[in-house]
């Protein structure tokens, strides 16, 4: 095989373009098109592989085929000055035999030491409000990449129910169970007051049935006193 370099996968977007939402996953496709009749390989690499998950970062295109890839971005806490972004990615394929499978493909079949046709293609990253919709831009994405460092992507992407629903969930039923607490006290409060204000209309009641009493025992032992009195003369 000649190493001489060629295109050889039409990719579709030119660019990387997320919606941009604070603490939110985005994601977006990578549409590749091999339309030659060679087996084509491809690895996907970027300058911030803990920020992006890429799943498959890497497989087999077969001839005259199209292959998808999701690239994920991961849900940021702040957002980046001017919406501008830095990150880059970048592409790279290599004409292989038919019986290479997916597993087999290593980084040294992309470089040119290694006797394959091979090529990349660079694509930046672009971030616009959610409001707006992502654009497509045709072709590929030829900016140089200055200094920057490429690195592959291998995590896993975590499904959104696992990171979001779950703490939300339990924020949820805590408030719920604080909303409870603090009706139950107050409940109680009002219940004390009441027994509070029950004990002294009572006190009250009794206070004035002894005085009432002791007025009328009063009176009968004066009225006793004088008739005793009167008998005596």
């Amino acid at each position: 095989m000649s190493s001489e370099p060629r295109e050889l996968l039409g990719i579709d977007p030119g660019e990387l373009r997320f919606a941009f939402e604070l603490k939110k996953q985005i994601s977006c496709s990578l549409h590749l098109t091999n339309r030659t009749d060679e087996y084509i390989a491809f690895k996907v690499k970027t300058t911030s592989p803990k920020k992006y998950c890429v799943r498959p970062n890497n497989g087999i295109v077969a001839p005259r085929s199209t292959f998808d890839v999701l690239v994920t971005m991961q849900a940021q806490r702040e957002a980046p000055q001017d919406m501008q972004c830095r990150d880059k990615f970048l592409v790279q394929s290599a004409i292989v035999s038919q019986d290479i499978a997916p597993q087999d493909i290593t980084g040294d079949m992309f470089t040119k030491g290694s006797g394959n046709v091979v090529d990349e293609a660079r694509l930046k990253v672009v971030y616009a409000p959610p409001s707006q919709q992502a654009s497509i831009n045709e072709g590929s994405d030829q900016e140089s990449m200055g200094s920057l460092s490429y690195q592959e992507t291998t995590r896993e992407l975590a499904e959104p129910e696992t990171i979001t629903s779950e703490p939300l969930a339990l924020i949820s039923r805590l408030k719920e169970e604080e909303n409870s607490a603090v009706q139950h006290n107050n409940e109680l409060r009002e219940e004390l007051d009441l027994l509070r204000r029950e004990i002294s209309k009572q006190n009250g009641y009794f206070s004035l049935v002894f005085v009432l009493l002791v007025a009328i025992l009063g009176i009968l032992v004066g009225y006793l006193m004088n008739r005793q009195a009167c008998v005596n003369m």
